[in-house]
């Protein structure tokens, strides 16, 4: 049984389903060290304070953002998300039809990202080493749970 202190991106399964195609993007398809970013587009609250001090709070219903994902200029899912992303871009019924989904079986958590369209090509460098290469999504819809790490 995993420590409950443990972290990995070795338990992290990530996958890529659209109408383009389906595939993993975890550990395993050649992910940089820098792995995987979800983030909201925008706070979830405002907080107005009136000249008294009295202060209100506005509960925003967005729950949109983005997911970035890096791999090794290497991994093969480069071409597979290339394929996809020529294909999602030159027709409008496929652009931002794609979900990606994030689990890390070690903690827990579980992320579904609905409505994922390509944000752009990713920017690809040549030099002495080998670069990685972003792919960004712009995101719909986040659905999040943060777990409590495995079961005891």
């Amino acid at each position: 049984m995993p420590s409950p202190y443990t972290y990995s991106f070795l338990s992290v399964l990530a996958t890529i389903n659209g109408p383009n195609g389906t595939f993993s993007l975890g550990y395993g398809a050649g992910p940089s060290d820098e792995g995987i970013t979800i983030e909201m587009a925008a706070p979830k609250n405002t907080r107005t304070t009136g000249a008294d001090g009295s202060w209100m709070h506005s509960l925003h219903a967005g729950q949109s953002g983005k997911i970035t994902c890096r791999f090794l200029k290497t991994s093969p899912v480069n071409s597979q998300l290339m394929t996809m992303y020529n294909a999602d871009t030159s027709d409008p019924a496929s652009h931002g039809q794609n979900t990606i989904s994030v689990t890390s079986i070690l903690a827990g958590d579980q992320h579904t990202c609905e409505g994922c369209a390509f944000a752009q090509q990713p920017t690809n460098t040549y030099g002495t080493e080998g670069a990685m290469l972003e792919w960004v999504f712009d995101v719909g819809r986040i659905r999040t749970v943060i777990g409590s790490g495995p079961a005891a």
